[in-house]
C-alpha cells in the first residue's frame, strides 16, 4: 500500500481543481503551489502510484503526450483538501472499491490553448459504424476545436 504524502495530496488536489486532463509538467506547476519543493520525478512517481490504485487515469490523444485526470466512477472517492487545511487533514483517505468501473466519457481538445476537457456524455454504441461481422468493444471520441475561453479571446 502506498503511503499518503503531502506530495501525493498536492498532485490529487491539482488534478481535482483543474477539472481537466493535465500533463505531468502542468501537474508539477499546479501542485508546487502546495509543495514548493516538488519536482518532476516525484510527480511521475505519484502519477504511477495513483494510476496503480485507480485514482487517476491516463488520457491518450493521437500525436500528443499523455495527460492524466481524476478517475470518475460511481464508487471511487478522492478527497480534495483545501490548500488552507491543517496538516492533519492533508492525509485524507482515498477509497476505490474493487468493483468500481470507470465512468465512460470522452474529451474535448482545444486546438488554441492545447487544454483537454472531459465530456461526460457519449453518443452511445458504435456497433452500426463497424464493418459487418465486427464487434466494437470500446471507443474513444475526441472533439477538437476552441474552448470557451479561446472563443472569447482569453486563451491561456
Amino acid at each position: 500500500m502506498e503511503r499518503h504524502t503531502r506530495q501525493r495530496q498536492a498532485v490529487v488536489d491539482a488534478l481535482a481543481r483543474s477539472g481537466q486532463a493535465l500533463s505531468p509538467q502542468e501537474l508539477l506547476e499546479s501542485a508546487k503551489t502546495a509543495v514548493p519543493s516538488l519536482n518532476l520525478s516525484t510527480v511521475y512517481r505519484q502519477i504511477r502510484g495513483l494510476q496503480d490504485t485507480g485514482q487517476i487515469v491516463r488520457v491518450e490523444l493521437p500525436g500528443q503526450p499523455p495527460r492524466f485526470e481524476i478517475a470518475t466512477n460511481e464508487k471511487a472517492r478522492v478527497n480534495v483538501v483545501p490548500e488552507h487545511a491543517s496538516h492533519s487533514r492533508q492525509h485524507a483517505t482515498h477509497e476505490l472499491h474493487a468493483d468500481a468501473a470507470p465512468h465512460h466519457h470522452h474529451h474535448f481538445h482545444c486546438t488554441a490553448c492545447d487544454r483537454v476537457y472531459p465530456i461526460h456524455a457519449c453518443p452511445g454504441p458504435m456497433n452500426d459504424l463497424a464493418p459487418p461481422g465486427f464487434e466494437v468493444q470500446h471507443h474513444d471520441l475526441t472533439l477538437r476545436g476552441r474552448c470557451a475561453s479561446c472563443v472569447n479571446g482569453a486563451s491561456a
